[in-house]
């Protein structure tokens, strides 16, 4: 079978068309007015590099079939007593291949527009004060954790403190390649069940929380706020101190007047720093919002998150009285709690993507708590 007429290849996505437009951005590359746009030149960059990262592995996994294709012709030819030896090689080697080979699969499910961007993701605490609010921690931990074992950079850009404990929302920016493609399987509603730390009589409580996840999108032509679209305040930061922190006025709260969308950033050291981060969250917002409106997919997908509370959860997390995390739109679940609150999301993320990004509770999936 010649290269390039594998299923490695034809399955996966359109190599030929990837290695042309690669050869485009090569061209654009080298042209002497390639940095004249700083921010459009690190796009192109971020794109040829996105498809060297596809291209690259499947010629590799078709140069290794091939050698696999060969060792099995030679362990035919070799004496019976040495065959076994072979075959112990050939199905190490194939092990190995395969896992390579599922991981490659992985990133080949992130064909939409947006998924290679990095992404921003929101925690906002359900009804429940302390509980709830105790709960948006704990998922604010889980996600960091998940996000810097991928490799990923992460930093909050915005957090207010629950009454007492937690948080009643946070938001973070996720920068890594396809971030926003493994994150968005945790759009949607996130219960817990466990024994409040906080009831003095020590009874079960349910907490909600929401997670959404929207893709960067960078100032640019193709989105324009015009400057009498928004107000910009500044205001202190909170949190721990420093030369400029809490002392001067480093933080940002921008306001789209004709939506009434609403972000901040206060954890960068200067305002222009604070400021920067800040419309990118919004213009990140407004596009998601339109979006929103011009496709019905992707409003069904946000009207699907529904309201936070019992019935529309997409993953439970039981703690007692018995141990297990659940999603009900893949039915994939496990009874190691403590490694899924450590950042242990990818079978849950893999599977949601394998399933076809569901939006909707898998037929004849129960959550046992409802």
């Amino acid at each position: 079978m010649p290269p390039g007429n594998s299923r490695i290849c034809g399955g996966f996505f359109d190599v030929p068309a990837a290695q042309k437009r690669l050869g485009e951005l090569n061209t654009l590359m080298a042209a002497d007015t390639f940095w004249n746009n700083r921010e459009k030149a690190q796009g192109l960059i971020d794109e040829a590099n996105s498809l060297r990262n596809k291209i690259e592995p499947l010629a590799k996994a078709e140069k290794q079939l091939e050698d696999f294709r060969v060792m099995l012709e030679l362990g035919e030819a070799e004496p019976p007593a040495a065959q076994p030896h072979v075959e112990q090689e050939l199905t190490r080697d194939l092990a190995k291949f395969f896992k390579e080979l599922d991981a490659l699969e992985l990133k080949v499910f992130l064909s939409g527009p947006h998924d290679r961007k990095h992404c921003i993701l929101s925690i906002n605490a359900g009804a429940g004060g302390t509980e709830a609010q105790d709960w948006a921690e704990m998922l604010s931990r889980m996600y960091q954790r998940w996000a810097e074992a991928r490799g990923w950079e992460v930093e909050v850009t915005d957090a207010l403190p629950g009454e007492g404990a937690g948080l009643k929302s946070v938001t973070m920016r996720l920068q890594g390649e396809n971030a926003y493609g493994f994150a968005k399987a945790e759009r949607g509603v996130h219960r817990l069940v466990r024994i409040s730390p906080f009831d003095a009589n020590k009874r079960r409580h349910t907490s909600f929380a929401s997670v959404d996840v929207i893709a960067e999108i960078e100032e640019n032509t193709e989105l324009v706020i015009p400057p009498n679209e928004f107000q910009v305040d500044t205001f202190r930061s909170g949190g721990k101190g420093g030369q400029n922190v809490n002392k001067v006025e480093t933080a940002v709260r921008i306001t789209h007047l004709p939506t009434g969308l609403v972000v901040a950033s206060q954890t960068q050291r200067s305002q222009h720093q604070n400021r920067a981060t800040a419309m990118r969250l919004l213009l990140s917002r407004i596009f998601a919002q339109r979006l929103d409106a011009q496709k019905a997919e992707m409003e069904r997908f946000y009207g699907e998150k529904g309201s936070i509370s019992w019935g529309n959860q997409i993953r439970s997390y039981v703690f007692q009285p018995y141990r297990m995390v659940k999603d009900l739109r893949t039915g994939v679940e496990t009874s190691n709690v403590q490694a899924v609150m450590d950042g242990d999301l990818d079978p849950f993320v893999n599977g949601w993507l394998r399933a076809g990004c569901p939006t909707k509770r898998m037929q004849g999936v129960k959550d046992e708590e409802e």
